[in-house]
C-alpha cells in the first residue's frame, strides 16, 4: 500500500514540466466548462462592507520599521481588511471584446481558487453580528453562513484576544484544473500562500498581527468554514486558519496557545456543525473534466492529526538593518491596490544595487509581516538570476534564507560554485555569487521559454527542502507551496514600491532548473518561479474601477 508521503512524492515527479513534454492537461481551453470565477451563497443575508481610501493610512516602508499602532476592531476596519487583501481591485477590457477583474491577491492564471471566510465575535457589531461569513469579492460583502450565540464565540475564541478573529482559506480545485489539469494543485496552493501574504499585511497596515493557526486538522478547519459537506469537483478544500489580533496583545496569544487546542475541539466545533447553514452554494460549471491524481495528492496531504504548533521548527527572529529599508513615500493601501502582474518586461530596466539588497534582507527577514505570519521556520530558499542591477555582477546567485539552509545546500548543488559575497552585501545577509556570467538565456529556457524571465532586472527559482515533508508528513507538502507563495506576494509588493512589476512563473522545466544547479536528488525542489522588472504595458487594455459593476446597479 502507497503511504501518504509517497503519493504526494510520486504526483511530484509525475506533474513535472520537461523539455520534450509538459504535465498533462487537456491541452486546449474547453470555453463550454470554463468556471465562474466568483463563488456565491444564495439567498445567505448579506452584509455590505465599506470601500477603503488608498491616500490614508501608514506608509508601505513604515510597516517593517516598527508596529504600527492598533486600529479599532469594528465594521469599518473589518471591511478594509478584505478590501486590501481579496477583493477586487480593477477591471480591464479589450475594446469591442472581454472584460475580466482583477484582484489584491493574485492568482494562477487570474482563475482565483482561493475562497476566504471570516469567524468573528460581538466586536464588530452591529454592523457585523456573531458568525461564519464568506467573503463575496465580486460585490465586497459578506455572507452569512451561521450565526454564533455568546457562549459559541466564548468557547472558539478560548485562547485568543478579546479582540480576536479569525480568517480562513479554502480552494476549488476544479478553479485551475480547467485550464492547467494535473499541475493544478500546485497552482492552488502558490495562491493559498500569495492569499496568506495578502491578509497578513493588510492586517499589519492596520496595527494587527496575523498568525496561521497549523495545530488542528483539515476536518476541524472545514467545520470552522462551514463547507465540511461539500462533495464533488467543484467542492471547497479546506486550507488553514489564521488568527487575526491586534499586534499589542501578541505575548497573551502566545501564552494562551498551548491550552486553546484542546478546549476548542472538544465541543465547540459539533455544536457548530449542528447550526444550519445559510445560502444555497452556486454552480460553476456545467461540465467537468476529472483528474483523479489531483483527489489522490489532497487526500494523501490531509491533515489528519492535531498537533500543537510547537511540535514545529520555531522560526527565527533576524534583526532588519534599517539603512536598506524601501524609500517608497506610498501608503501600503496604495501599493496594495496598484500591484499587478507584469505581462512582459523591457530588457533595458535596471534597479539600484541598494534597492536590490533592501529587497533582498525583506525576503530574508522574520521579523516582518508577511513571514511572522508562519509557525515554521523558512524551508525555502531563492536562487537568483541577476541580469541589470547596476555595481552588481550579472550571474547565478543564491539567498539563503535560513542559517540552517547553507550546510545542505553546500552539499546539494555543484562543487565548484564560488559562494563568494558580493561587495557591499548586508550584514548579516545570506548572499552569495555562485557563477559570474550572462544568465538571461538560461533563465529564459528554465522558465518554458518565456522572455519576461530574461527581460527582467532578475528572476529567481525558489527551491524548497524536500526533507521537510518526510519531517513532518504529507500534509506538510502544500505548506511548501505556501510559503513559496508568501515570498512571492512580499515581491510583488516590494518592486511595487521600487517603481516596477513582477510576476509569478508557474510555467518552468522542474529538472533543468536541478540540473543547472547541480541537484541530482529530491533533497531540494524546486516550486515556483519569479521575475522583477520594467513593465511593457498592454496599450490596447482600458483599466476600470474594481467596482464601477456596483455603481452601474445602483443607477
Amino acid at each position: 500500500m502507497t503511504s501518504a508521503i509517497d503519493s504526494v512524492l510520486n504526483y511530484h515527479e509525475r506533474t513535472k514540466h520537461y523539455l520534450d513534454h509538459y504535465a498533462r492537461s487537456l491541452g486546449y481551453l474547453d470555453w463550454a466548462s470554463q468556471p465562474i470565477p466568483f463563488r456565491r451563497y444564495g439567498g445567505a443575508p448579506c452584509v455590505t462592507l465599506e470601500h477603503g481610501d488608498n491616500s490614508q493610512g501608514p506608509l508601505y516602508r513604515d510597516l517593517v520599521a516598527s508596529p504600527i499602532a492598533p486600529s479599532p476592531i469594528t465594521f469599518q476596519s473589518i471591511s478594509r481588511l478584505f478590501y486590501y487583501s481579496m477583493a477586487l481591485s480593477a477591471w480591464k477590457n479589450i475594446p469591442d471584446g472581454n472584460s475580466w477583474s482583477l484582484r489584491v491577491n493574485p492568482s494562477s492564471g487570474n482563475l482565483h481558487p482561493t475562497e476566504s471566510y471570516l469567524i468573528i465575535g460581538p466586536q464588530a457589531s452591529p454592523g457585523i453580528k456573531s458568525g461564519l461569513y464568506h467573503y463575496d469579492s465580486y460585490h465586497h460583502a459578506l455572507e452569512l453562513r451561521r450565526l454564533f450565540g455568546k457562549h459559541l464565540w466564548k468557547a472558539l475564541a478560548c485562547g485568543i484576544s478579546e479582540n480576536g478573529f479569525f480568517i480562513g482559506l479554502s480552494s476549488i480545485y476544479w478553479r485551475e484544473a480547467w485550464k492547467y489539469g494535473e499541475r493544478a494543485y500546485r497552482y492552488c496552493h502558490h495562491d493559498v500562500g500569495h492569499a496568506l501574504g495578502a491578509i497578513a499585511i493588510a492586517a499589519a497596515s492596520l496595527g494587527w498581527q496575523a498568525q496561521l493557526i497549523d495545530s488542528l486538522t483539515d476536518k476541524d478547519i472545514s467545520i470552522f468554514l462551514g463547507i465540511e459537506d461539500q462533495v464533488g469537483i467543484e467542492a471547497e478544500h479546506a486550507d488553514c486558519l489564521v488568527v487575526v489580533y491586534p499586534n499589542d496583545k501578541r505575548a497573551e496569544i502566545e501564552s494562551n496557545k498551548g491550552q486553546w487546542l484542546p478546549m476548542l475541539t472538544e465541543k465547540p466545533l459539533e455544536e457548530m456543525k449542528n447550526i444550519p447553514l445559510l445560502g444555497e452554494i452556486n454552480q460553476l460549471s456545467e461540465n467537468h473534466h476529472e483528474w483523479p491524481i489531483i483527489d489522490e495528492v489532497s487526500l494523501a496531504a490531509r491533515k489528519m492529526q492535531e498537533q500543537n504548533d510547537d511540535d514545529l521548527d520555531r522560526p527565527s527572529k533576524l534583526p532588519l538593518n534599517a539603512s536598506v529599508l524601501s524609500q517608497c513615500n506610498e501608503t501600503a493601501f496604495q501599493i496594495i491596490r496598484q500591484r499587478r502582474s507584469a505581462v512582459a518586461m523591457d530588457g533595458e530596466t535596471s534597479m539600484e544595487r541598494s534597492v536590490f539588497f533592501g529587497m533582498l534582507q525583506r525576503l530574508q527577514c522574520r521579523k516582518s509581516p508577511p513571514f511572522e505570519c508562519l509557525p515554521w521556520a523558512p524551508t525555502v530558499s531563492l536562487f537568483l538570476f541577476v541580469h541589470r542591477v547596476r555595481d552588481l555582477e550579472p550571474g547565478l546567485y543564491v539567498l539563503v534564507r535560513h542559517d540552517s539552509h547553507e550546510a545542505s545546500l553546500r552539499q546539494s548543488i555543484k562543487s565548484e560554485f564560488l559562494w563568494k559575497k558580493p561587495q557591499e552585501n548586508p550584514e548579516g545577509l545570506r548572499y552569495y555569487l555562485l557563477a559570474p556570467q550572462n544568465v538571461e538565456e538560461v533563465a529564459k529556457v528554465i522558465s518554458c521559454h518565456q522572455d519576461i524571465a530574461a527581460d527582467g532586472v532578475f528572476s529567481l527559482g525558489m527551491l524548497a527542502r524536500f526533507d521537510a515533508v518526510k519531517n513532518n508528513g504529507a500534509y506538510f507538502y502544500p505548506r511548501l507551496f505556501w510559503e513559496t507563495g508568501l515570498i512571492g506576494q512580499l515581491l510583488y509588493l516590494e518592486a511595487e514600491a521600487a517603481g516596477l512589476r513582477s510576476t509569478g512563473i508557474g510555467c518552468f522545466f522542474d529538472d533543468v532548473m536541478h540540473e543547472v544547479l547541480g541537484i541530482s536528488d529530491l533533497s531540494w525542489q524546486s516550486l515556483y518561479h519569479f521575475t522583477v522588472g520594467g513593465p511593457i504595458e498592454d496599450t490596447r487594455l482600458q483599466t476600470y474601477p474594481a467596482y464601477l459593476h456596483l455603481d452601474s446597479l445602483k443607477s
